[in-house]
């Protein structure tokens, strides 16, 4: 099994959205933002070689939206999941599946582009799509505090393509995964764990997007069900903390992974690595 950490985007988001009740004198300590109070933030997407299968969690932003969308958002020019999929020696043909933990916008947005004649088109041609059923439903339809993170360009060609699948909790469609639906953030967040040889790697999503989330009152302001996803997290951690599970970081763009461990003040983030810092996966 090859896990390739792949970068879609480098982008800004505020600090207060990042870390939601927590005041701006505490997550400073852990980010300088700028002058419009926005601090760093990666789109880090996995891709899974194992077998005849690659692949993919999450694709990025992509370029459909308007100049204005992108300008709030700081976006660095020139990168994005195509260029860093080449630049790891694979192209979009290449995919067999793509994993959407869920569909806001910076998660599902490369999927799909405007072609030579402005028609809407599937970027990964040769690529099964999976979702939760109740993340799809959730995005269809959506709530007013969610609407703006949920495109129909983004989501209707998926549909369309025939080969979307929806998947309801305890359906696992891949070897060496197991996939688990969380709340809090959004319905239906499928948050992927994967069975290496040495360890099992979480791909954290939005359920712990950075490591400096992992303090349990550290939840973004976006999240939906903030008290949902505080029990969902504490509990995930203390799992985390028992198993040495290997946590990957989607939007942290300093750590990579960590391992995190109990402490007298609760679960703790420990060491932090990137993947090929492990001897063999």
């Amino acid at each position: 099994m090859q896990l390739i950490p792949l970068i879609a985007d480098n982008w800004k988001m505020d600090g207060g959205v990042a870390f939601g009740v927590v005041p701006k004198s505490i997550w400073s300590r852990l980010h300088t933002a700028d002058e419009n109070n926005c601090i760093s933030i990666t789109t880090r997407c996995l891709l899974i070689v194992h077998n005849q299968r690659k692949i993919l969690i999450d694709v990025g932003l992509g370029d459909k939206q308007s100049q204005k969308y992108y300008s709030v958002r700081f976006r660095q020019t020139g990168i994005n999941i195509i260029n860093s999929l080449e630049q790891a020696g694979f192209s979009p043909n290449d995919i067999t599946d793509v994993l959407f933990t869920h569909l806001h916008d910076d998660h599902v947005g490369a999927a799909t582009r405007f072609n030579q004649n402005g028609e809407i088109e599937c970027v990964f041609p040769n690529a099964q799509y999976w979702v939760s059923q109740s993340q799809w439903d959730w995005a269809i339809n959506p709530n007013k505090r969610e609407s703006a993170a949920y495109f129909k360009e983004n989501l209707i060609p998926l549909l369309e393509s025939g080969r979307l699948h929806l998947l309801n909790e305890g359906e696992q469609p891949f070897e060496n995964f197991t996939l688990r639906l969380y709340n809090g953030h959004t319905r239906g967040q499928i948050i992927p764990l994967i069975q290496t040889k040495q360890f099992t790697l979480v791909y954290m999503g939005d359920f712990i997007p950075t490591k400096y989330n992992i303090p349990i009152p550290f939840i973004p302001a976006v999240d939906i069900e903030p008290l949902v996803s505080l029990l969902e997290k504490e509990q995930f951690l203390k799992e985390a903390a028992d198993n040495k599970f290997v946590l990957f970081f989607e939007h942290d763009t300093e750590n990579e992974c960590c391992t995190v461990a109990q402490s007298e003040k609760g679960v703790v983030a420990e060491q932090s690595f990137k993947l090929n810092e492990i001897e063999s996966l």
